[in-house]
């Protein structure tokens, strides 16, 4: 367009991760506005593209924008006393069906305003931009009721539009069922079919559903009539599936084309086979596994044996995973389930995009692609998922515009 001015930002002599793979050669990459234009090994960079940058950096490790691709972040108060409560012995089953847990959480967002809630999620959100995040998803859950719902998802879009990230929005309201309904379950998902889900779909404050298919969550058949609804909406699904016993969550979201099926520690091998099929993601969340002080391993070889692209996310949320770092979970995730570092790389960036139904837009570094990424002051891109040290984040770029 005549008289547009274009600014050009060059990256020189740094170690590139691309979202699949580390290149070996020292690379540049080039930004015109907020796009990337030009990525090549450094032997092939022309002196002319020097010249006509209006900034140039040098160094360090790039990688794309990263990715926490399964978050709970908008809620009202703190579950800090069940956290001394398992420490004395309590599970999380025990204190959930006491009317802790999710519930207890559930009576404190409903009773903080959309100002509040805001208030008190933006630190957690400041936090992982910090640590390098440059797309959010943000799950409702605690409300569990109409007005509720929607005010938990109008602050997680709010939050979208006054800061610098990108936030998904995911309808989780067959989270837990609420007190009105302790003992209707069929009832409780009807309300969510009928009324909650429409109300979302008519604000445009969902981008996809999930639910919680657990013993003390919902049954497989009434995660089904979920996903129906959700589908006749246009809407994609997923799951918190097989985190606590083998319910049969993860199949089914195989069956519907789910995103992605979560935490998946008693995940079987014909479950597998099916995702494997239908291209479902598994979300890992090892906060989770460590928070709950869990053994039982996600079956990680199978899920290589099949191919099945494993993200990797904080679960952050005031109960089971009160984590707001994504790159900790990196080190979590070699430590506690034997990833390598180039998987877990690629759990919070080109498998994290794929778990949100955004791998031809975000995840990787490549040109055309929007520029986010991430420039870090490190010597490898394994260190990110070797040390825990905050700090390393030397420049988050995101739609081309440089934070940090």
């Amino acid at each position: 367009m005549s008289g547009e001015v274009i600014k050009r930002k060059l990256w020189t002599e740094t170690t590139l991760f691309d979202g699949q793979i580390t290149h070996d050669q020292k690379m540049a990459l080039l930004v015109e506005n907020d796009t990337i234009a030009m990525i090549c090994p450094m032997s092939d960079l022309a002196t002319d593209a020097y010249e006509s940058a209006d900034e140039v950096y040098s160094g360090g490790v790039i990688t794309p924008g990263l990715i926490d691709c399964h978050t709970h972040l908008v809620f009202g108060g703190s579950r800090a006393d069940e956290f001394e409560l398992r420490l004395e012995g309590s599970s999380y089953e025990e204190i959930a069906r006491k009317g802790g847990g999710i519930l207890s959480t559930v009576r404190a967002t409903r009773a903080a305003s959309e100002q509040e809630l805001f208030d008190a999620a933006l630190p957690r959100v400041q936090a992982l931009i910090n640590d390098g995040v440059t797309i959010v998803e943000i799950k409702s859950g605690y409300g569990l009721n109409l007005n509720d719902e929607l005010k938990m998802l109008r602050v997680a879009r709010r939050l979208g539009q006054e800061l610098p990230i990108q936030v998904v929005t995911t309808l989780l309201a067959a989270h837990a069922l609420p007190p009105e309904y302790a003992d209707d379950a069929d009832g409780y998902i009807e309300l969510i079919c009928k009324e909650i889900l429409p109300a979302a779909v008519t604000e445009q404050l969902v981008d996809a559903v999930d639910v919680f298919c657990e013993g003390i969550g919902f049954s497989v058949a009434q995660s089904e009539r979920l996903f129906r609804a959700a589908q006749a909406y246009g809407l994609p699904v997923k799951s918190h599936a097989e985190q606590l016993s083998h319910l049969g969550g993860a199949a089914l979201t195989a069956k519907y084309q789910g995103l992605s099926a979560d935490h998946i520690e008693w995940l079987d091998e014909p479950s597998i086979r099916k995702m494997a099929a239908s291209g479902t993601v598994a979300t890992l969340l090892p906060g989770a596994f460590y928070t709950l002080r869990d053994t039982q391993v996600p079956p990680i070889d199978l899920l290589r044996q099949y191919h099945v692209p494993m993200a990797l996310a904080t679960d952050g949320n005031p109960g089971s995973s009160p984590i707001f770092q994504l790159t900790l979970m990196l080190n979590m995730a070699c430590t506690l389930f034997r990833l390598t570092p180039t998987e877990a790389l690629q759990g919070v960036t080109s498998h994290a995009a794929k778990a949100l139904g955004l791998q031809n837009q975000a995840g990787s570094v490549k040109v055309g692609r929007k520029a986010n990424f991430c420039l870090w002051n490190i010597n490898s891109p394994a260190e990110l998922a070797y040390s825990i040290q905050p700090g390393r984040l030397k420049q988050r770029v995101f739609r081309g515009e440089i934070y940090q």
